[in-house]
């Protein structure tokens, strides 16, 4: 037996959509049947992976969580509780999409920061990110739900560039781009030792969103590999269309103009 989501269930609701919008109450996890399948449907993964790797592009902070090695490790200089051994722990730092071709983001890792001291020691590392959307110059809805915006979280490992690497890919203006005040730690500097390392995704998990309306679960890694700059290009995500807060998946619709009355 499927289990059922009616949105009329969920009072807060309310102040998204109207009630005379909503869709009919919608199979979990799966797509609508086929007669409603124009104006609602569930993202595919790949289409979730084309979303994601817009988020990677578009945004510029995640946070890289890892775990702490046991006590014995040679950090005795920061004072580190013995308690926190074997603690993951969740840190905000600057990422670039700077090898768009493999989806691996491009990270300036500084040997003092605790997520890479933790690496260092033996830790496998996960960055994960959500979608901003850009209010600046788009004024949301009164109560938008944090939740029913896109997140997800690459899992892997860090690999160090090569100096021809770098060169070639051009890494320092790329990530400069993205971060600017970065230019003052680039390897080299005076102020801290760094280097310039990728994250090898090796795992995608994605929250799309509300479950009745969006993917929830793991991206094979094909799928995120094979989105192409193209797709990534065209995929539009909430706040990014001149039109308003649309459906989100608006962009795999091919009635999209048409059926704008179903919104977040």
């Amino acid at each position: 037996m499927k289990m059922r989501f009616s949105v009329t269930c969920l009072p807060f609701l309310t102040s998204l959509v109207s009630t005379s919008s909503l869709p009919p109450s919608q199979y979990i996890f799966s797509n609508p049947a086929p007669d409603v399948q124009k104006s609602y449907r569930i993202p595919t993964i790949h289409e979730s992976a084309i979303q994601a790797r817009r988020i990677l592009h578009l945004e510029t902070i995640g946070t890289l969580s890892t775990i702490f090695p046991s006590s014995s490790s040679p950090f005795i200089a920061e004072n580190r509780p013995a308690d926190v051994s074997g603690a993951p722990i969740g840190l905000m730092d600057y990422f670039g999409d700077c090898e768009p071709d493999t989806g691996n983001p491009t990270i300036l890792a500084i040997s003092i920061a605790t997520s890479f001291k933790n690496v260092a020691a033996g830790s496998n590392i996960t960055l994960s990110l959500r979608w901003h959307p850009p209010f600046s110059h788009f004024k949301p809805p009164r109560h938008i739900s944090a939740a029913s915006l896109p997140r997800f979280s690459l899992v892997g490992h860090l690999e160090d560039l090569n100096e021809a690497e770098v060169k070639s890919q051009d890494v320092a203006k790329c990530f400069v781009k993205y971060h600017p005040d970065a230019a003052a730690w680039l390897p080299g500097n005076k102020i801290h030792e760094s280097k310039w390392a990728r994250l090898v995704v090796k795992e995608v998990y994605w929250i799309g969103g509300f479950g009745d309306r969006a993917y929830i679960g793991w991206i094979p890694l094909e799928e995120w590999k094979s989105v192409t700059k193209d797709e990534v290009e065209k995929c539009r995500l909430p706040g990014e269309t001149k039109k308003g807060w649309n459906s989100w998946w608006s962009v795999f619709r091919e009635d999209s103009e048409e059926n704008s009355a179903w919104e977040l």
